[in-house]
């Protein structure tokens, strides 16, 4: 049982030559572009301030490179694992947005609808939340009551995770709009479970001070 009052930190990584060319990245080892390391830079004094007790990244170098920030500012050591790295999208990986829609057009529509597709004959959503949701969990379980960990991921590995950790069915995972790159989401323990509290954020979390809190 998770204790109260602990918060996970989803932080994407940085820019990427291939997310400036709009192509589908996957599990396809892409590095930072001097521009992602400035942004991972700045992210990572920002999150610096929350005191987080651990950080676990995706094994693929963009994803370490952004979380290797942090932990020079917090002295941490940073646990790499292959179960947090973005979705494997097959045949699609390299190729443009525009190229997808154009070579692919059905399958893509059917996943924009929300229906179960391999895209490019890769993995599922669910699939993706069953290998990445765990680890998340598992570092989340080793925390000291109100500590804060840090995974440092893949935007669609984040939405899959955030949907299941939230209990949201995998249709409605749409509806978590995407993070930009080196932004991050917050997640923290309430009575019920674990609740979304900031997301797509690049700056420090704030209490929220309201009637239903």
């Amino acid at each position: 049982m998770v204790g109260r009052g602990r918060r996970i930190v989803l932080w994407r990584h940085g820019q990427t030559a291939w997310n400036l060319e709009r192509r589908f990245q996957g599990s396809t080892d892409i590095e930072l572009t001097p521009t992602g390391v400035a942004q991972a830079r700045r992210a990572a004094r920002l999150l610096a301030a929350l005191r987080p007790d651990a950080i676990v990244a995706s094994d693929l170098s963009r994803a370490r490179a952004t979380a290797a920030e942090l932990a020079a500012l917090t002295g941490l050591p940073v646990e790499s694992d292959a179960a947090l790295r973005e979705t494997y999208a097959g045949v699609w990986q390299g190729l443009t947005h525009d190229e997808i829609i154009e070579r692919h057009g059905a399958e893509y529509a059917a996943w924009k609808r929300g229906e179960p597709v391999r895209r490019g004959g890769g993995e599922l959503e669910t699939e993706v939340a069953d290998r990445a949701a765990p680890v998340v969990l598992a570092q989340a379980g080793k925390l000291p009551d109100g500590g804060t960990l840090v995974v440092v991921s893949h935007g669609g590995t984040i939405r899959t995770t955030i949907g299941r950790l939230l209990g949201l069915e995998a249709t409605s995972w749409e509806a978590l709009g995407g993070l930009t790159n080196c932004c991050w989401s917050v997640l923290g323990e309430g009575a019920r479970g674990w609740r979304l509290l900031e997301h797509n954020a690049g700056t420090l979390p704030e209490p929220v001070l309201g009637d239903d809190d």
